[in-house]
């Protein structure tokens, strides 16, 4: 599913009828068998066969208690969930970085540490236990392997006319794969100045503007592109039935390549109307049994540091990430700043 479009993958309570009437959160809404989650899209499977898929019915199962999903981008689901702050409608609001930190500034989320989530690296959960990574994951792009007899190496070469209309990225702002795309450049170069000048220049053989990370990869599949933008989880799930992805990292000229965890982060939110189930799916997320399956169905990193994957993806994707330097972002800069950095690149690319 694309990570930024909206859909709602059950239907959800958004309506206001006499029958919904709970689900702005009066007290029987708290005994309802439901929870609701807002999440950025990657984990939950094309065709039923995702993390979320396997994850939410095995919750329901074990606990009687309804999942209903609502995904968009990491941008979209916070604004939603911002518009919602005086009646919410979500329990469990999973995304990307920065959005995450994000929607912790903004008091959408509630102090809630989950079974489990002492064996997360402190650097993949609020230090004030108001999220945690349930997944963990890398930004990367991809290319058509078909077309392209090996992968590019640096970001110098996407400059070269072979790539005009052929290579394209989400919008940083937007999306969180994309805003990845501007944390990456401006570490790589050194600075926001010599990135946005990279970018400008990269502007001549982007296709444009894109609000789904996720519809990219199709795209590359087909030829249509060569090159495009994602994340490590997401491609490397989609590439089992897209069998031209490649997964690649670019380096500065005469660097390494590089990139930096990119984490599916969940948290409680603030004043839930179904809370208490919200801290329950947490619970189970966390579960080393959850755990052990994200890299086996979701093809994804364990966000628990005691769980040691050894199925056939867990390997595949330790090949992947096989000579990557990997960096960690000033969260709370990029948090703080993001507004100011997506104007800029606004203005250096004309976008």
């Amino acid at each position: 599913m694309p990570r930024n479009t909206l859909k709602l993958a059950i239907a959800v309570c958004l309506v206001a009828t006499p029958l919904l009437s709970a689900c702005g959160g009066s007290s029987s809404a708290s005994d309802e068998k439901v929870v609701t989650v807002y999440s950025a899209d990657g984990l939950k499977g094309e065709n039923g066969d995702g993390w979320y898929d396997k994850v939410f019915a095995d919750f329901t199962k074990q606990t009687g208690i309804k999942v209903k999903y609502v995904e968009g981008g990491s941008g979209e689901m916070v604004q939603r969930a911002v518009r919602e702050k005086n009646n919410p409608q979500a329990d469990v609001l999973v995304t990307l970085p920065p959005f995450i930190q994000q929607a912790d500034g903004k008091g959408l989320l509630e102090k809630y540490e989950p079974k489990g989530s002492v064996q997360v690296s402190g650097a993949d959960k609020a230090p004030d236990g108001t999220w945690t990574a349930v997944v963990n994951n890398y930004f990367g792009f991809i290319y058509n392997k078909k077309e392209l007899k090996q992968a590019p190496t640096t970001w110098e070469q996407l400059l070269d006319g072979s790539f005009k209309n052929k290579l394209q990225y989400s919008t940083p702002g937007v999306a969180g794969d994309g805003t990845a795309v501007l944390i990456k450049a401006m570490h790589d170069f050194g600075g926001k100045e010599p990135a946005l000048a990279y970018l400008k220049k990269l502007q001549a053989n982007n296709v444009g503007p894109s609000a789904s990370t996720g519809k990219l990869a199709p795209k590359v599949d087909k030829g249509e592109l060569l090159v495009a933008n994602g994340d490590v989880q997401m491609n490397y799930a989609q590439s089992k039935d897209m069998p031209n992805l490649g997964i690649w990292f670019p380096a500065a000229k005469g660097g390494k390549p590089t990139t930096f965890a990119l984490p599916y982060a969940a948290g409680l939110v603030t004043k839930a109307p179904h809370s208490e189930n919200g801290k329950k799916l947490l619970d189970f997320m966390l579960d080393q049994k959850q755990q052990q399956e994200v890299s086996e169905i979701g093809g994804g990193f364990s966000a628990r540091q005691d769980v040691k994957a050894t199925d056939a993806n867990a390997i595949a994707l330790t090949k992947v990430m096989d000579g990557v330097d990997i960096f960690n972002p000033d969260w709370t800069d990029i948090s703080d700043n993001l507004a100011t950095y997506v104007e800029d690149w606004k203005s250096a690319t004309g976008s």
